[in-house]
């Protein structure tokens, strides 16, 4: 009978600590977004709801108000930056 082969068990990648400060610091990460680059978001989403629904006239403003409130429910209303 031969003798079984016995294989190494694959390498662990070693473990780094989280400080709490680095936690918290990832959770509440966030960039401010201009005037005009939430703009350009909310232009987009609604293009895409518009092209799910086939193009069909007469909801362009519903379009808008629906991805507007899409957009900041994502990026936190309060992360926009308002023009002084």
């Amino acid at each position: 009978m031969a003798a079984k082969k016995v294989r190494p068990a694959p390498a662990k990648a070693p473990r780094t600590r989280t400080t709490k400060t680095q936690a918290s610091f990832g959770a509440n990460a966030r960039a401010e977004v201009s005037a005009e680059e939430l703009r350009k978001l909310v232009s987009e989403a609604a293009y895409y709801r518009a092209k799910q629904r086939g193009f069909t006239p007469g909801h362009e403003e519903e379009d808008w108000i629906q991805a507007e409130a899409e957009v900041l429910r994502r990026i936190g209303g309060d992360q926009v930056k308002r023009p002084q």
